[in-house]
């Protein structure tokens, strides 16, 4: 939240929510009469009692190990062959149900290092220890306990329905999406030489800017590369009284901020889209000390892999070029850190993703479904696709703001909380169970009986 006034606002738009969740779940309002929605509709009290327990007992990434306990033995249940500890915590369940597809459908279960401020009855209490050693609260403030539910009633679904299609599914729980690593650590520990190599992945993700039980879906590019670019400005410091005989890291910091800014805006092409953000610039101690260095944290967005190696390498020719210019020697140049582990884009290949948003579309009522703008977050299912880009992929949205709260927000009344936010309370019964008849209805057509 921006201010306090943000936070009260949204504290407040959450109440309703708060109580409407300890209630029984409902099926969506307007849901086909079909014996899908139906079996969801008898299944709610059972989902969210699962889901409330794990929005009460999240799990920060790479920790999952009791969140991927609980759920492996319900898919064990399901007559699933599941292999755990995958890629750390993960968990591949697969079910084989003769020759055709293979199809991967994947959800998250880790939480972020967030403190609950929802209200919500059941909010969580957790706290743990981030991997650097910070205790924090724990939270599923982006809405992977409504992936994980969702999950699992798509597994029970398809597992009780055999009968209705053929092919392999290959269900995964991938830890440590928030920090961007989860599908590769997958990946490394053989999920295509260990497990029937997929030809078809699925996921979808909860959304905070679309009204709940509403889908998105977007054909190409539809998350970004997400990079963090750490940059050292060195400098020489000195008394602020005499600045003459220092080399300022400050001065040539901001210098550096303000020419960053040149590279969306005047190198980029208007219709590639891209992001240069400078969250955190720090330096110095005391007021009137000049120091030695400044350093300043960066995230970049893009799409395509020639537009994110475009921006860094600006990044580092801007501050070279600026410190050249501030007479900083050729032994105290700017360090230009990229972190190992980037999100790469996510690419809903455009011809499969269309074919998958008419099959939504013929199922759910009129207006459920709409194409959605291309978004800058980051997401690591796409790596999914990039390791084998033969596999058809596609991932979309659900959203989870009730609507009410949505003609408020519209209205200029309130803000409503975004993804990662401690106030984020999706509603949650018309996530799962949009959610789940989508992944189903989009199974059944992927494995789908000649």
């Amino acid at each position: 939240m921006r201010h306090a006034l943000t936070a009260i606002l949204a504290a407040a738009s959450l109440t309703s929510i708060a109580q409407a969740q300890t209630e029984t779940g409902k099926p969506p309002v307007g849901s086909p009469p079909n014996a899908i929605t139906t079996t969801i509709a008898k299944d709610m009290d059972g989902l969210m009692t699962l889901y409330r327990d794990l929005h009460a007992s999240p799990e920060l990434s790479e920790q999952e190990s009791a969140t991927a306990a609980k759920l492996s033995r319900r898919l064990k249940a399901m007559k699933f062959d599941v292999t755990d500890k995958v890629g750390g915590t993960g968990v591949v369940a697969v079910l084989k149900n003769g020759s055709g597809p293979v199809l991967l459908i994947r959800a998250d279960m880790d939480g972020l290092p967030v403190t609950e401020q929802t209200g919500l009855e059941f909010a969580s209490k957790v706290r743990a220890k981030t991997a650097d050693g910070t205790e924090t609260g724990v939270m599923h403030a982006c809405g992977h306990d409504t992936h994980m539910t969702a999950f699992i009633e798509t597994a029970r679904l398809l597992s009780s329905m055999k009968d209705r299609w053929k092919g392999t599914l290959v269900m995964i729980l991938q830890p440590a999406e928030e920090v961007g690593r989860g599908a590769r650590l997958m990946l490394e520990d053989g999920l295509y030489t260990r497990f029937p190599r997929p030809t078809h992945a699925i996921a979808f993700h909860d959304a905070a800017n679309l009204e709940a039980g509403k889908i998105g879906y977007t054909p190409g590019f539809a998350l970004a590369n997400v990079d963090s670019v750490d940059l050292l400005v060195r400098g020489t410091g000195g008394h602020g009284a005499y600045p003459q005989g220092t080399r300022d890291p400050i001065v040539l910091g901001a210098r550096i901020v303000t020419s960053l800014q040149t590279l969306v805006s005047r190198e980029q092409d208007p219709l590639d889209p891209a992001v240069v953000t400078v969250g955190s610039f720090m330096g110095g101690t005391k007021h009137n000390i000049i120091p030695d260095d400044a350093k300043l944290l960066l995230t970049v967005r893009s799409y395509s892999d020639e537009t994110r190696e475009k921006l860094i390498r600006g990044i580092e020719r801007i501050a070279k070029g600026e410190a050249i210019a501030a007479g900083i020697p050729d032994n105290k140049m700017p360090v230009v850190s990229v972190k190992d582990e980037f999100t790469p884009s996510t690419y809903n290949p455009p011809v499969f993703a269309n074919q998958m948003a008419d099959v939504l579309k013929a199922h759910f009522p009129a207006g459920t479904v709409s194409e959605t703008k291309p978004s800058m977050v980051g997401e690591d299912f796409g790596r999914y696709y990039r390791a084998d880009k033969s596999i058809e992929s596609f991932i979309f949205w659900v959203g989870g703001a009730p609507a009410d709260q949505m003609a408020k927000a519209a209205a200029g009344e309130i803000s409503l909380p975004t993804l990662h936010s401690p106030f984020w309370a999706p509603e949650a019964d018309k996530v799962i169970a949009t959610a789940s008849e989508a992944m189903t209805v989009l199974a059944m057509n992927i494995l789908k009986r000649d």
